[in-house]
């Protein structure tokens, strides 16, 4: 899937360098969408990533539209994790650059627990929302070493804000984006030398699914410290703030109503 639009051309001639380029993996739904939506608003070129059907949900394809942004839909199933080299590398190839920008939105959510988790639980968690995720980060420092362009690049990874105080519900997740955070710091130290920056934003519950009604998700913004949830356009501030901030990496910021500041003992849909 492609839009339209093109590098703007200076005094009707000369080409300006092109705008920047993102990647935002799961980046066609949910909060992706909405991250995704808000860096077409900032000037960014965008690779929409989706593990098999790469169409814009409604929301974005109206934004992509009005702001006339380029974009191409790539797919990519990150159950096998190593499909994260050759995504890099097909954005690369169909830009002719490697991303500015990589937000590493995909991930997968199951719920269990400690009596009740898998093998196949374990690995399947990993392998989307971690393994995948750092093996996108490795071909694009790879790649990167060859453009001639070495100006400052930056990864965000999504992550959560219950790994503070982790409790036992949704086990596989927890463990996997706990990974993904420490994998965040790792990247940050070992990728700084080469002018990348690595940071982290950690949402709170934002987009609640079917399983929430009007009234339990009142009583839980009023259980927030801040007394009120997130909204996706939050998620997608932090986002850009941290693809602008020069000098900062190896941050994570929760984005959350105050939530990674408090202890409770299950997940938001049981309380």
């Amino acid at each position: 899937m492609v839009g339209a639009g093109a590098a703007k051309m200076s005094g009707g001639a000369e080409e300006q360098r092109s705008p920047p380029l993102a990647l935002v993996t799961g980046g066609c739904r949910r909060l992706g969408a909405h991250i995704s939506g808000a860096l077409a608003q900032a000037g960014y070129r965008l690779a929409l990533h989706a593990s098999h059907n790469a169409v814009p949900d409604a929301g974005l394809s109206r934004i992509l539209s009005q702001t006339d942004a380029q974009w191409h839909g790539f797919t990519a199933d990150f159950s096998e994790p190593q499909t994260a080299t050759g995504l890099m590398q097909a954005v690369a190839n169909h830009f002719g650059s490697v991303p500015d920008l990589v937000v590493s939105s995909a991930a997968i959510f199951g719920h269990n627990r400690l009596e009740n988790v898998t093998e196949s639980d374990l690995l399947r968690h990993y392998a989307v929302n971690s393994a995948a995720p750092v093996l996108l980060v490795q071909a694009l420092a790879e790649l990167a070493k060859g453009q001639e362009d070495q100006s400052d690049r930056v990864i965000v990874t999504i992550l959560d804000q219950r790994l503070t105080n982790p409790h036992g519900d949704q086990l596989a997740y927890a463990l996997s984006k706990q990974a993904l955070a420490g994998f965040t710091q790792i990247a940050a130290r070992e990728l700084a030398g080469q002018g990348v920056r690595v940071n982290g934003v950690a949402p709170g519950l934002t987009l609640a699914t079917g399983h929430y009604d009007a009234a339990q998700m009142e009583r839980l913004a009023h259980m927030m410290p801040l007394r009120h949830l997130p909204a996706p356009a939050d998620i997608a501030e932090a986002v850009l703030y941290l693809a602008r901030a020069r000098s900062v990496t190896g941050q994570i910021i929760a984005v959350d109503g105050g939530a990674h500041m408090e202890s409770y003992a299950r997940d938001f849909l049981h309380l």
